[in-house]
């Protein structure tokens, strides 16, 4: 098991990387940010370490030996745990890109990445995480019902377990619920940057929460050619 180092002030971020190079940069970049830092080269300790320290994210290499990172992203989300999860991948595959998505990952990223992107996806996964600043008022859409404040999420009274992402990405369209955003505007508002990341993540991450939504799943249309929309 490896030790925690760097500050802790902004909370500790669990690395997942058997490339001891990456894995010291990453440790590098974010512990001049302010975060502690927790770096295992393995699955199997990877999700002990998980379990263990409670991290506020985890980054999680695709292809680790024993257990892949997708594996431990699955687990964690079995045991109602629902960190956020950023992936990293060599390989610039779709395939390994949506499963991530559908496990429950929030984000992902491809090798080679820059250090510094890195660590402001971070800081935007935890923006998110922590809700707004002030209060705001809940938001109803037939039977949803989302509380930003608290970050809760319920159909019919009945609560909904959702990502970081999912969430955000929910809130956004309901809290203006008729207008249509291409998937360029929802990668900018929901995920804070640009389009180059792909906008496949948007479509995965709408599927993910139109399955969740379950019989409600139609509060989030399509709209060909243009993006999505949230309307009763």
């Amino acid at each position: 098991m490896g030790a925690v180092t760097g500050a802790v002030g902004r909370g500790l971020v669990l690395v997942v990387e058997d490339e001891r190079p990456i894995a010291d940069l990453v440790r590098l970049y974010l512990s001049r940010e302010g975060f502690g830092v927790q770096v295992e080269h393995d699955g199997a300790a990877g999700l002990l370490a998980a379990r263990r320290l409670r991290p506020v994210v985890c980054i999680l290499d695709i292809a680790l030996p024993g257990m892949d990172g997708t594996e431990i992203c699955r687990r964690l989300r079995a045991d109602d745990d629902w960190t956020p999860v950023i992936f990293l991948t060599a390989r610039d595959d779709e395939v390994d890109r949506i499963l991530g998505l559908e496990l429950g990952g929030d984000d992902y990223v491809t090798k080679p990445f820059s250090p510094r992107e890195l660590v402001t996806r971070v800081k935007a996964l935890l923006r998110r995480a922590a809700g707004p600043a002030g209060a705001e008022r809940v938001r109803s859409l037939g039977p949803l019902t989302l509380d930003p404040g608290r970050r809760t999420a319920a159909l019919q009274g009945r609560s909904l377990t959702l990502t970081a992402t999912e969430f955000d990405l929910l809130a956004h369209l309901v809290g203006r619920p008729g207008r249509v955003f291409t998937r360029e505007e929802l990668l900018a508002a929901v995920w804070g940057y640009a389009s180059h990341a792909g906008t496949r993540t948007v479509d995965v991450h709408v599927a993910q929460v139109r399955a969740k939504l379950g019989p409600a799943a139609a509060l989030i249309r399509t709209v060909r050619g243009v993006g999505y929309t949230a309307d009763a």
